[in-house]
């Protein structure tokens, strides 16, 4: 089977940038409860005409152009969100018609924050099995936003996320390159700790299900971090002993950007003492499926991570999803891009960070 690569990357945050002091005010905690409890500084919001498909659709279109592709050579257009513009159509189908992907087949994925892992996974195999002549591109899309499901009045998770969106064109790559290995797994019996729980058929939407804040986010913070706490160093470790790659190996991990000050105590547990470990959050916060391939495209707009290099990506989400992902990064280092005004690290050790 032809082997399939990351072979363009891109991102789109939205303009307006909200502080911790204006999250703070309405949910009564500071900026420095929020920078000690979560890592975070600040975040983007969408501007009111924008949906989850106007940020997919920035994204795709720099991906596209760092791959050097045009629309009308992807076979593929898969976007992971759970903020979708409508209950239908797929958000996928409204993307391949803003950017002009004729031909390509469209559809969502919603595995909730791991749901960029979990579209990967699909088009890699889905490109990999194409017959000979058949078109050999697709577009992974992350893409969310958070802003309009969030209660600003709830600490635990108000300050937590961002709106944004990332995107990856993959392809062929030279034999043995690209996507080396992919591991996904469920925890069902967990779906309670991360919910919306009305606006679908369990709960369809009414008078009563608004003024009781129904579709609003609503997530168990401590149960997930027991989660994550448990499960993702596991999951870390067996994907490398399937891919048959000992952890010093790894040279970058890009983890789902859910809260830094649990990332920094997990990474020392993970074991992977000859890699980056690479933060996005102190400026963009949890983009939800859209974190891991938002930080990518950070990685490289800075030439952080060059052609060979072996990337570990770790994402974890509602459901409870998880999704683990090796690659070798295939793409030369783009021109680095100047750095933005410097956000101080703290204990949060990430060369996106400094």
């Amino acid at each position: 089977m032809q082997s399939i690569g990351i072979t363009g990357v891109g991102s789109y945050l939205p303009e307006a940038i909200v502080s911790n002091a204006e999250i703070g005010h309405g949910a009564g905690v500071t900026d420095e409860w929020i920078v000690r409890k979560t890592g975070i500084r600040e975040r983007r919001r969408a501007a009111p005409h924008q949906a989850t498909s106007d940020l997919a659709a920035a994204a795709a279109e720099h991906a596209l152009s760092r791959a050097g592709l045009t629309a009308d050579q992807l076979a593929y257009v898969v976007v992971a969100t759970s903020t979708p513009d409508h209950p239908q159509p797929a958000t996928a189908a409204l993307v391949q018609d803003r950017i002009g992907a004729r031909g390509a087949a469209a559809f969502d994925v919603n595995a909730v924050c791991s749901g960029f892992v979990y579209a990967l996974k699909t088009v890699e195999k889905l490109l990999a099995a194409a017959a000979p002549g058949e078109p050999r591109h697709g577009l992974v899309i992350g893409a969310d936003l958070y802003s309009r499901i969030l209660d600003y009045t709830d600490r635990r998770t108000a300050a937590l996320f961002g709106d944004g969106a990332g995107a990856v064109v993959l392809g062929p790559v030279p034999a043995g390159r690209g996507l080396r290995h992919v591991s996904l797994v469920s925890h069902g019996d967990a779906h309670g700790l991360i919910r919306v729980e009305a606006g679908g058929s369990r709960l369809p939407a009414s008078p009563v299900t608004v003024a009781e804040g129904g579709h609003y986010f609503r997530m168990d913070g401590r149960g997930v971090r027991a989660f994550v706490t448990r499960t993702l160093p596991r999951e870390v470790g067996r994907l490398l002993r399937e891919a048959a790659v000992p952890p010093d190996a790894v040279r970058h991990f890009v983890p789902h950007q859910a809260n830094g000050a649990m990332l920094a105590d997990l990474w020392p547990d993970l074991g992977l003492r000859g890699a980056d470990l690479h933060l996005t959050l102190e400026r963009y916060a949890n983009t939800g499926a859209a974190s891991v391939p938002v930080t990518l495209a950070e990685m490289d707009r800075r030439g952080a991570v060059a052609a060979g290099d072996l990337v570990l990506l770790a994402a974890f989400g509602g459901g409870m999803s998880l999704g683990t992902a090796l690659l070798d990064w295939t793409l030369d280092p783009a021109a680095p891009a100047p750095d933005p005004d410097p956000v101080p690290a703290g204990e949060l050790l990430s060369p996106l960070s400094r």
